[in-house]
């Protein structure tokens, strides 16, 4: 019964704890990005941006898909987004643009994202297999 409670309280992609956890993820890589070298805008800076994004889009655009294949699709992507912040956050620490304790923060926070949107994604593989 309380699953069902919870699943029905989720009505828009902004409802789902993976994308809440994503979006401030992103938050946080604007702003350590905020303090990257300026020759980095068109490098590490942009990158990471993107990356954040492309969570958040892909959790949002595997929200709305229909067929629960595409869905886990989506969150695949979203996933992979994930691990190429998780490699650059370790460059821009290992090259000093960003603290050990801010790098611990932010990696800290892509561990938790990770884990929910594999979350996410085991329960639409197996809505999948049992259809």
């Amino acid at each position: 019964m309380n699953q069902e409670l919870s699943r029905s309280k989720i009505q828009s992609f902004t409802d789902l704890k993976a994308w809440q956890e994503g979006h401030a993820l992103v938050l946080e890589i604007y702003k350590i990005t905020t303090t990257f070298p300026k020759d980095e805008q068109f490098g590490l800076t942009n990158q990471l941006r993107r990356a954040a994004v492309s969570i958040t889009s892909n959790i949002a655009e595997g929200f709305s898909r229909n067929s629960y294949k595409e869905k886990a699709q989506f969150y695949s992507m979203a996933l992979g987004s994930l691990t190429e912040i998780q490699n650059q956050l370790l460059i821009a620490r290992d090259i000093g643009y960003v603290e050990r304790s801010t790098f611990k923060k932010i990696a800290d926070l892509t561990i938790v994202v990770s884990k929910i949107i594999n979350g996410l994604i085991r329960g639409t593989k197996s809505i999948i297999r049992n259809s």
